[in-house]
């Protein structure tokens, strides 16, 4: 209840803000709408109402602001109507016995879940071998941890293309590999400066502890270095798979793909249907949070294993 509580104000306070960010998101649509269908509107003519603040549109219109809430095509919709449009997409197709049909987001979120843990485990791996390879070694630690920070600065849009386009020249076939390697370049950062950090946790005096006890380096590694890195190892995967997730998102966009939360997304854009776009960011959100939450627990049971504070 202790993590829950503040959770749940949070959460309230981000409702209870778009609530109040639809009604002058939407008011120039209602006003639209509410025109052609012979309604008075102040003022008259939508180039003229271009010309005047949401909130002076609010204002001139109080009758027609609760329309903006009950648009089937909204700028910014309710959460009420995301929350409907999901679980038409999820709830009613587990129902239907139709969860893995193409019209349900929880066929997309398979498909995009696929790429995230490939790209995360590819990410994790490249992370942690190259942390143990500058900790030991000054010579990889003033090469490569430099190169690591500045290819974080090259922006995911404008590498995602480059990396299909890539993998499309050396032959590599389908579209998840592509996107699993966008997903591992965003996750295998924050894992890297996070292990980097767990393995260099150990005191000076530990250290020569063990020394005096005549261990070899794979002992002190072992035995001292990886049990210490692995409070911020977890950390860092935690941010990891959230950071995997949003790169297999944006691996989709540029593919053309059919398949996957992003281009659910992207669809959505070209069809004009907000819903359906707002609904997949819903569930690319609540997959993102089941999977952070899936890591807390497995910290939480190997730190109290090992006898240490959660």
């Amino acid at each position: 209840m202790k993590t829950a509580f503040p959770v749940l104000v949070v959460l309230a306070a981000i409702v209870a803000l778009w609530y109040a960010a639809v009604a002058p998101m939407n008011i120039r649509t209602a006003l639209d709408q509410a025109e052609r269908a012979g309604a008075a509107v102040e003022p008259a003519g939508a180039r003229e109402r271009l010309e005047v603040s949401v909130w002076r549109l609010m204002i001139d219109n109080p009758d027609h602001v609760s329309e903006g809430y009950a648009l089937d095509r909204p700028r910014l919709p309710t959460p009420v109507q995301v929350g409907e449009e999901l679980w038409k997409t999820t709830g009613e197709m587990v129902l239907k016995g139709r969860a893995m049909s193409k019209r349900s987001l929880i066929y997309h979120a398979s498909i995009t879940l696929q790429s995230t843990l490939w790209g995360f485990l590819l990410g994790t791996t490249l992370g942690i071998l190259g942390a143990v390879a500058i900790v030991h070694s000054r010579v990889m630690d003033m090469s490569v941890m430099p190169w690591a920070i500045i290819s974080q600065t090259i922006p995911i849009v404008a590498l995602a293309p480059m990396i299909i386009v890539l993998s499309a020249q050396l032959g590599i076939e389908g579209r998840g590999v592509p996107k699993a390697i966008i997903s591992a370049y965003l996750c295998y950062f924050p894992v890297l400066v996070g292990m980097v950090k767990g393995l260099r946790a150990p005191t000076a005096s530990q250290l020569d502890l063990l020394r005096t006890y005549n261990a070899s380096q794979r002992e002190t590694f072992f035995k001292l270095r990886l049990p210490a890195s692995l409070p911020y190892l977890f950390t860092s995967l935690k941010i990891g798979i959230a950071s995997a997730l949003v790169g297999t998102i944006v691996g989709e966009l540029p593919t053309g793909a059919i398949s996957g939360l992003g281009a659910r997304i992207l669809i959505g854009d070209q069809f004009g249907t907000p819903l359906a776009i707002w609904a997949a960011l819903l569930a690319a959100a609540i997959l993102a949070g089941v999977l952070v939450t899936l890591l807390d627990i497995l910290q939480r049971v190997t730190l109290k294993r090992m006898g240490m504070p959660t």
